[in-house]
C-alpha cells in the first residue's frame, strides 16, 4: 500500500549549515512513528517541514500521494494535518470548550459572511463544531473541565486540551512535538495511555520526544536522526541493537 506521508530528499539548511539533509521517510496509514535524535538532530525541522512552519530547500513530502511542501500550515490543516507544539500553547480567556473549537476553524464551510450576519447556515455549523469539540474533551477525559477558563488547567489537563483541539480538526496526521515535556510521571502515564488509545483508532502519529523510553513503548518504528540525517529506522529492538544509534544518540553505557 502507498504510504500516507512520504518524504524525498527533503533538506533544509540555516546559514549554509543543514538542519535537515536528505531525509527519506514514509509512514504508513495508522502508524506510529517516533522521531529521536540528540540536540540539533534536526528533529524540530524535519517536523515544521511536515507541518508547513518551515519550507524545504529541496525535496518534496506527500501526503496521500498529493505534494504539500508548498503549502501553507492552514491549507494542510484542511488536508489533515493537525500539530500539537511543544509547551502547552492554549489560548487565556477562552474556557475549555472553546479553546477546542477553535481546531475547527480549518474545516469549517459556511464562511466570513455567514458568520458576520448570523445566518442559518453559520449557526448550524456553530452547534456542529460545539457538539464536536465536546466529543474531542471527552475523548481525552476533560469533560468535567469544559466551562474551565483554560489558562486554569494544570498542565497535564492543558496538553490533553492541546491535543482535543487538534482532533476537533479531524486530522489524518498528528503531530506532536515534545508531548511529555515538563509532565508529571503520572501524567506522563496518561499521555502514553491517550496517545495509545489515538493509535489504535488508527490515526496516524508521529511523535518527536526526548523521553526515549516513551518512544519505545508507544511507537511502531523509530526514526533516528542525527547532524540532519537519518541514521537508523526500525523497530524498537532494532534501534536498541544499532551501534550508530548508541554511538551517536545514547552513548556507549545507555540503555533505551
Amino acid at each position: 500500500m502507498a504510504p500516507l506521508l512520504s518524504l524525498r530528499g527533503t533538506t533544509r539548511s540555516f546559514g549554509g549549515v543543514y538542519a535537515v539533509r536528505d531525509v527519506a521517510l514514509d509512514l504508513a496509514d495508522g502508524e506510529l512513528r517516533g522521531l529521536i535524535g540528540p540536540n540539533g538532530a534536526g528533529k524540530s525541522t524535519l517536523f515544521n517541514l511536515i507541518g508547513g512552519q518551515l519550507r524545504a530547500d529541496r525535496g518534496t513530502v506527500t501526503l496521500a500521494g498529493r505534494r504539500i511542501d508548498r503549502l501553507p500550515p492552514h491549507r494542510r490543516a484542511r488536508l489533515g494535518v493537525a500539530v500539537v507544539f511543544q509547551g502547552a500553547r492554549i489560548f487565556p480567556g477562552l474556557t475549555a470548550r472553546e479553546n477546542v473549537m477553535v481546531g475547527a476553524h480549518a474545516t469549517t464551510r459556511a464562511g466570513f459572511v455567514a458568520g458576520a450576519l448570523r445566518l442559518p447556515a453559520h449557526r448550524r455549523e456553530e452547534r456542529e463544531i460545539r457538539d464536536r469539540a465536546d466529543e474531542c474533551l471527552d475523548r481525552v477525559g476533560l469533560t468535567g473541565w469544559a466551562e474551565r477558563a483554560a489558562e486554569t488547567l494544570p498542565l497535564g489537563q492543558q496538553r490533553a486540551l492541546q491535543l482535543a483541539r487538534a482532533l476537533c480538526a479531524r486530522p489524518r496526521l498528528l503531530l506532536l512535538d515534545e508531548p511529555a515535556s515538563g509532565l508529571r510521571a503520572p501524567e506522563r502515564a496518561a499521555l502514553a495511555d491517550l496517545v495509545t488509545a489515538l493509535r489504535a483508532d488508527g490515526l496516524s502519529i508521529i511523535l518527536v520526544e526526548h523521553d526515549v523510553a516513551l518512544v519505545t513503548r508507544l511507537a511502531d518504528r523509530i526514526t533516528v536522526l542525527d547532524l540532519g540525517e537519518v541514521i537508523a529506522e526500525g523497530t524498537a529492538g532494532e534501534i536498541r541493537a544499532d551501534p550508530r544509534v548508541i554511538e551517536a544518540y545514547l552513548g556507549s553505557e545507555a540503555r533505551v
